[in-house]
């Protein structure tokens, strides 16, 4: 058996821990080392423990999973993936500006939960064309947040700003690859040198800041 993954559960709902651990549990590659019901508790667990991956709930009492998501991920010692129940919310989207690795509803099947925690922990980010961009459509759309000035994406050649502009849109690796006739090998490259230079933590981060600046917008195909 390879790696196992090591992850924090952190919900300030048992239940919800419960059903979590159950999935997780039933993985070969997956342990789940802690649990906490605060943001608080799960910055000092993730500092003892150093987990892959913190699973994190975003609305929560004493401290809110977006502040927790900032301090864990600044201190590099843990992925944070975060979930809610709701798919469009605030929180959520705060929490990718602040370093989270991805976002799911608390509703995704186990599969797909599973598949995403694999995705993170391996360094990648999960970007879900469908969630993910609601959220950036809701929260940086007309009268949805302020533009940044494009000026921080003239670092980018004309190749790396192209798969920005697709990796916002939710192409993989592999799609990416596929749209501009290069190789996985290539495009896994180009998207090191779009985070290199423009000082990012991850693929999500990327997307947030290609919105931002206006590179793709809204509606966008």
């Amino acid at each position: 058996m390879g790696r196992v993954i090591r992850v924090v559960l952190v919900d300030d709902q048992e239940l919800m821990r419960v059903g979590f651990r159950m999935v997780l549990g039933a993985q070969e590659d997956m342990e789940v080392v802690g649990e906490a019901g605060d943001g608080r508790a799960a910055i000092e667990l993730a500092d003892k423990l150093r987990p892959d991956v913190v699973l994190m709930d975003v609305r929560m009492p004493v401290l809110d999973g977006v502040e927790a998501t900032r301090v864990i991920t600044e201190a590099g010692t843990s992925k944070v993936l975060v979930m809610t129940t709701f798919d469009l919310d605030e929180y959520a989207l705060s929490a990718l500006r602040n370093g989270a690795s991805g976002f799911l509803l608390k509703d995704t099947p186990p599969d797909a939960l599973v598949s995403a925690l694999r995705s993170v922990a391996s360094g990648d980010a999960v970007v879900s064309p469908s969630v993910t961009r609601r959220l950036l459509d809701r929260f940086l759309g007309p009268g949805g947040g302020e533009l940044r000035d494009a000026a921080v994406l003239d670092v980018l050649t004309e190749r790396e700003r192209e798969v920005l502009v697709l990796m916002a849109q939710g192409l993989s690796n592999t799609e990416i690859a596929r749209k501009l006739f290069l190789s996985e090998a290539t495009v896994k490259t180009h998207v090191g040198r779009v985070l290199s230079k423009l000082d990012l933590r991850d693929r999500v981060q990327a997307v947030v800041l290609a919105y931002e600046t206006g590179l793709v917008r809204p509606g966008d195909v």
